[in-house]
């Protein structure tokens, strides 16, 4: 039976890494849960996986640089569910911000890194009106280890990552007093599960950089943490050699 006053957590860009985990982290603790994706296919797998562990959940496509799409999505999850609690964006820019040494890096580059941190933006501009109508809830962002740490290899990546870690802290202080939480997990390594693990499995180095693996359940713990302590704004992770 669906409960409307048990709250929702909406994973935009859910994969079989660490949005999954996020999903049934805090479905483990009695939220319900949304699934945004491009890749319906995927969804009836998580679907069952989140089932199998009595998690209420649904699934909806969209393209998170699509504003129509993603807005739809949105607006489906909260007729589902009468309300969302908690947004965790998990959206790589791996496949549109380009790499190649920094140095090599141009203004179109920039600018597509750049972009890649727009639906980031617009998930968020998208939960907070309800969240501030209730004065309660929370953002929650991923991103790489090259938004604190140079690496140069990484080029607009690492531009892209550095503009999302910012914009998730400047949000943890904008919102605090008022009782909503926003923050960020920093993450050096190669999340076990994800597709960029799948991608990335035989080569064990991404751009030069040596990778080890992170697992996607224990970095959902930390995410799980980060909210409910509700003080920093980042928790960093790093095995990067």
């Amino acid at each position: 039976m669906t409960s409307t006053s048990s709250p929702v957590l909406v994973v935009l860009g859910v994969g079989p890494g660490l949005g999954l985990s996020v999903a049934q982290r805090f479905g483990a603790a009695g939220y319900r849960v949304a699934l945004i994706s491009r890749s319906p296919q995927r969804h009836s797998g998580y679907l069952a996986a989140l089932a199998d562990n009595g998690i209420e959940a649904a699934a909806y496509v969209a393209d998170a640089a699509r504003p129509d799409q993603l807005r739809s999505a949105i607006d489906a999850a909260r007729a589902r569910f009468g309300r969302i609690d908690v947004g965790y964006y998990g959206p790589a820019a791996f496949e549109t911000a380009p790499t190649g040494d920094i140095t090599d890096l141009d203004a179109a580059g920039a600018k597509a890194a750049l972009d890649s941190v727009v639906p980031a933006v617009d998930f968020a501009a998208q939960l907070l009106p309800e969240m501030r109508r209730r004065g309660s809830g929370g953002l929650l962002f991923a991103g790489g280890l090259s938004s604190v740490v140079p690496m140069p290899p990484l080029g607009g990546l690492a531009l892209a990552a550095a503009a999302l870690r910012n914009y998730a802290v400047t949000l943890h202080a904008a919102l605090a007093p008022t009782g909503i939480y926003a923050g960020t997990l920093t993450i050096g390594g190669l999340i076990e599960r994800g597709d960029i693990h799948r991608a990335m499995a035989n080569s064990g180095q991404f751009a030069g950089i040596a990778i080890h693996p992170l697992n996607p359940d224990e970095l959902a713990e930390q995410i799980w943490q980060l909210y409910t302590d509700r003080a920093a704004a980042e928790t960093v992770v790093n095995v990067i050699a």
